[in-house]
């Protein structure tokens, strides 16, 4: 092969993987979650390959913007920040519950996962971000996202009374929660 054969086939295949990957992440738009808060965007990779029922009821009420304007209500430094109750004090929810789709992935920093009771089926609306590590839950809530970017603005969300496990006085809130492929129209 001559010097500008290959940079010719080098080209042609580089093109090939760009256009591959633009269309790879054009395609990911639909599992793509845009968390808007007063200090930036989170962005937050669907898993619906872990907890399908749950991706699917989680843009269902990004879509009908339900989660427009709730509460962080529960933040605890170093462990997770709670949203997803239209009461903002974690006893409410949208009124369907989701059967349990626990599996063996870790919650580690960035996993995005169900609140739940002590019934495994008592998911809902509520969600949490990891902000640590924390094996003790795997295995026994659902998974069902990551964040992909703005872990710094998660970590900015006001936090909570440690001796009141969390609860946050006068808490940040979710600005606009919107599927990816909704905005990039």
């Amino acid at each position: 092969m001559t010097g500008l054969s290959y940079i010719r086939a080098f080209c042609a295949g580089a093109f090939m993987l760009i256009t591959t990957m633009g269309a790879a992440m054009a395609a990911d738009l639909e599992n793509t979650l845009y968390l808007e808060t007063k200090d930036g965007r989170i962005v937050i990779e669907l898993r619906p390959d872990l907890a399908p029922k749950h991706v699917a009821r989680i843009k269902e009420l990004v879509r009908e913007k339900f989660y427009d304007g709730i509460v962080f209500h529960r933040v605890i430094e170093g462990f997770m920040v709670q949203t997803g109750d239209p009461e903002g004090n974690g006893t409410g929810g949208s009124g369907q519950n989701l059967p349990p789709e626990f599996t063996s992935e870790k919650h580690v920093r960035g996993t995005v996962s169900m609140a739940r009771s002590a019934s495994p089926s008592s998911a809902d609306s509520q969600f949490f971000i990891m902000l640590g590590d924390s094996p003790h839950l795997d295995n026994k809530y659902s998974i069902w996202g990551q964040v992909t970017s703005g872990m710094e603005i998660v970590d900015m969300i006001k936090k909570g009374d440690s001796s009141r496990n969390g609860s946050v006085s006068d808490p940040d809130k979710i600005v606009t929660f919107r599927v990816a492929a909704d905005v990039d129209k």
